[in-house]
């Protein structure tokens, strides 16, 4: 078995990405050189590889950054984020286990399944909490309009405090007066519309903020990552 040294940075393969999208492996390789170029990730590492099936005898493919993995799949198709998502809980989860430990006493020997069990309850209840993001991800595919603020947290069944902070912390959204705005970079990526708008009790103007369908999904893999990072410092 291979062991997963905890210390070295996570990373994915391009064919990983491939199989999660459901996209050719070329298609993907064409995608990230075009995003490097353009600046938006950092070039990946190279690897050759043995191929076990027909061609040649050796393969190439880019090993890749969680954070950059995240642009290339929205690049691709963003509404597979949720398998993305899974995909990285299972490989955090892998290197978060420690490396195995042969027991010299029966003492010892309880000692240590106890922790393993232990970890895996918080693996497990860490997942748990990204599940809502991860579920909506998957009904919301086959829906189309604009969400608001409040529709977006109770199909995520989310706190809207929570949300809110989110939103805040990752610099997705800024205060506009009472409202939410979205900042440029998502605006101009498609994520959110603003729509404008004049209140029936005092006749003043508002700007509403909504969520598109490709803002949805992006978002809903971009809170379960923040869920998950919330539960490890807890």
């Amino acid at each position: 078995m291979k062991l997963i040294d905890p210390a070295a940075p996570q990373t994915m393969t391009s064919r990983e990405i491939a199989d999660l999208t459901d996209k050719r492996h070329d298609n993907v390789l064409r995608t990230i050189n075009g995003l490097h170029e353009s600046g938006a990730i950092e070039l990946p590492q190279v690897e050759e590889v043995s191929n076990p099936g027909a061609g040649p005898r050796t393969i190439r493919h880019y090993r890749v950054g969680k954070r950059d993995s995240f642009v290339i799949v929205a690049q691709l198709s963003p509404l597979f984020t949720a398998r993305l998502v899974d995909r990285w809980q299972e490989l955090e989860a892998a290197a978060a286990l420690p490396a195995p430990v042969v027991p010299h006493t029966l003492s010892g020997a309880l000692r240590l399944a106890a922790e393993q069990a232990e970890l895996i309850e918080q693996q497990q209840a860490a997942l748990a909490a990204a599940a809502p993001a991860v579920e909506f991800v998957d009904r919301y595919v086959d829906a189309s309009g604009l969400l608001g603020f409040r529709q977006v947290c109770k199909v995520l069944k989310a706190k809207e405090n929570a949300f809110r902070q989110f939103l805040l912390e990752k610099k997705i959204a800024y205060r506009l007066g009472r409202e939410l705005a979205p900042h440029a970079e998502h605006m101009n990526a498609g994520r959110f519309e603003v729509k404008a708008g004049v209140s029936t009790k005092n006749e003043h103007a508002f700007n509403s903020m909504r969520f598109t369908p490709k803002g949805v999904s992006w978002v809903a893999g971009e809170f379960a990552k923040y869920q998950l990072a919330m539960q490890a410092h807890h």
